[in-house]
């Protein structure tokens, strides 16, 4: 362990204070916040981010969940991931997401982990973590072992030729199909990041994973209303039940007049560099009856592009299959 020094302000304004001036994105900042700690201070023990600085900002009261004035609900940054999961109004009127908190990490995990930290949590790439690989994530330049090593569990989608890892959330997939809205505080006062934006591809800067700049800090994410509480799920296929980061995810989400699709909504995990939205995808099932046949064919439009590499070509079909199977669940029809 590196040494480092620690800080625990008692207002946001406090915080704010103690990361003023810090140019770039927070990937790349020398001071960093910490709440519950479960991703930073693994990386920081296997050598992976060595912050000179830790601000603990777990005691700033941004850990409430409060009503929107237009009927959604705004999840404080500070809030445990465990805690949103199980509040009555999430549970009712956003059961997607609920769902997704719960298929990710361990009940222990869940109980320390934020989500503010949640959005920002880095891949669960090999090569990202082993300090002694190359990875242009980790020390930009020096190249992606992914590429030509083990990459079964890397992108299909959206990736580039610096990197091909993926971001690792459950919940943060279930956010992009609700739309959420994240909210953040910085010298230059309070800003909103509509979700499809907040998160970054890889292209020629797989290091910068979000918008969020160095001297922000996350303090709630707006939930706007409706839930798609009727007709929603969240499915997440792994290689073992528990504890295990997603190969495929899907979060489906219908609004439905009798047996057809008004609108729907789809976000895919597990298979690119931030949660995969598609509008073209989303624009096939419009108007048409919610069926296999309708349901597959978003499925095709989805993955037009999609590309394996040498070990995970086999998450195309996967894909294919766990979006068919998300939506006919969602939509409550029966499927194979």
């Amino acid at each position: 362990m590196r040494a480092f020094s620690y800080d625990r302000p008692d207002s946001v304004d406090a915080a704010l204070r103690r990361v003023a001036g810090q140019p770039g994105t927070t990937t790349e900042a020398a001071v960093k916040f910490v709440a519950g700690g479960t991703n930073l201070l693994d990386l920081m023990k296997a050598d992976v981010m060595r912050p000179e600085r830790l601000v603990d900002i777990s005691r700033l009261g941004l850990d409430r969940i409060e009503e929107t004035a237009d009927g959604g609900l705004r999840l404080g940054a500070l809030a445990r991931n465990s805690d949103t999961a199980y509040d009555e109004r999430v549970r009712t009127r956003y059961p997607m997401l609920s769902k997704a908190i719960l298929a990710g990490a361990s009940a222990q995990l869940r109980n320390m982990a934020t989500n503010g930290g949640n959005l920002l949590q880095r891949t669960r790439c090999y090569y990202f973590y082993d300090t002694g690989t190359p990875c242009n994530k980790r020390e930009p330049g020096t190249g992606c072992g992914a590429l030509t090593g083990v990459n079964r569990i890397h992108a299909i989608l959206g990736a580039s030729d610096k990197c091909i890892a993926v971001h690792p959330s459950d919940m943060c997939v279930a956010l992009a199909a609700l739309d959420a809205v994240v909210r953040v505080s910085g010298p230059k006062g309070e800003r909103s990041i509509p979700f499809a934006d907040f998160h970054h591809l890889p292209g020629d800067t797989p290091h910068i994973d979000s918008t969020l700049a160095a001297d922000e800090l996350i303090t709630a994410i707006d939930l706007p209303a409706p839930g798609f509480a009727k007709h929603s799920t969240y499915l997440k296929l792994r290689d073992r039940a528990s504890y295990a980061f997603a190969l495929v995810s899907v979060a489906a989400a219908l609004e439905m007049d009798g047996q057809t699709i008004r609108t729907g909504r789809l976000a895919l995990g597990g298979v690119a560099h931030k949660p995969w939205r598609d509008a073209a995808a989303e624009a096939e099932l419009a108007g048409k009856p919610a069926s296999l046949e309708t349901f597959r064919e978003a499925a095709r439009v989805l993955l037009r592009d999609a590309r394996g590499h040498s070990h995970n070509a086999f998450k195309i079909g996967l894909a294919e299959r766990a979006i068919v199977r998300a939506l006919a669940e969602a939509a409550g029809v029966e499927h194979p």
